[in-house]
This record gives C-alpha cells, sequence and structure tokens, in this order.
C-alpha cells in the first residue's frame, strides 16, 4: 500500500494563470475532459476554478463571458493537501470535506499535482474508501 499522497497523485496537472479568459478555461475542459482546474502564478497556487462556478458565477448572472476571468470566479483559498501525506488521512479528509479531488502542494505551497478520490481508493483499505465515498455523497443541506 502506497503510504503517500505522491504515490498516487497526477503529476501532470493542467494550469491556468488567474488572467486566463473563462472562454479559454472552459475550452480546456472540454477538450480536457477534466471540471476543475487549478489556478496558478508561476508555481503558486492561488485557487480552483471549476465547471460549476463558470456556470454559478459567471454566467447564470448574465456576466460577459469575453470580460471574465479565471481569478474573477475562482474559489481562492482552496483546500489542498500535501505531497507527504499520508494517502489514508487524506481519504478520509475528502470524505469530510466532500471533495472529490484536490490540489497537492509542496511545503512551499507550490503545486505539484492533483488527486482524486479514485487515486487515492487505488490504495487505501476498502472500507475507508466506502466510508468516504458515502461523506462526500452526502447532501449539504443548500
Amino acid at each position: 500500500m502506497a503510504s503517500q499522497v505522491r504515490d498516487v497523485m497526477t503529476p501532470e496537472v493542467t494550469t491556468v494563470p488567474p488572467e486566463a479568459r473563462l472562454q479559454d478555461v472552459a475550452r480546456i475542459m472540454r477538450d480536457e475532459d477534466i471540471g476543475a482546474v487549478p489556478v496558478v502564478q508561476g508555481e503558486q497556487l492561488l485557487g480552483m476554478i471549476t465547471d460549476r462556478d463558470i456556470v454559478v458565477r459567471a454566467i447564470a448572472d448574465g456576466d460577459e463571458m469575453q470580460d471574465r476571468t479565471a481569478g474573477d470566479v475562482m474559489t481562492p483559498d482552496v483546500q489542498c493537501c500535501l505531497e507527504d501525506q499520508n494517502v489514508g488521512d487524506v481519504l478520509k479528509e475528502m470524505g469530510d470535506q466532500q471533495i472529490r479531488r484536490l490540489p497537492v502542494v509542496n511545503k512551499e505551497r507550490r503545486l505539484v499535482g492533483i488527486v482524486s478520490i479514485g487515486d487515492l481508493s487505488r490504495e487505501a483499505k476498502p472500507k475507508q474508501v466506502g466510508k468516504s465515498l458515502e461523506d462526500i455523497s452526502q447532501p449539504t443541506g443548500h
């Protein structure tokens, strides 16, 4: 069993700078079949932008897409994990926070990868995976 996140994470991560136009971010998501993209300045993680962020924070308000950037609608100060954290601990945290994927950073908060519940589930105990998936799937009361 791999004990650290770095052993199961995806190290090659598509990112965008905060000034990236939303239309370009949406194209990246479509072309790469992904629903979330880390927003970085250099290698520093600033936040995450999801397909839901684009819809709820820009399109639903009737904003002109060409005038909006990733920095305008991203979620800043996102939950992330450290590359040397224990797989089981991160899986539990993801369940508790109802998060399906996390950016992975090093001690300097530089983005080094991304990890999903699926990545972690290949290395964790089946009972723990089931519990985390159950927690993630619970309604949040919104």
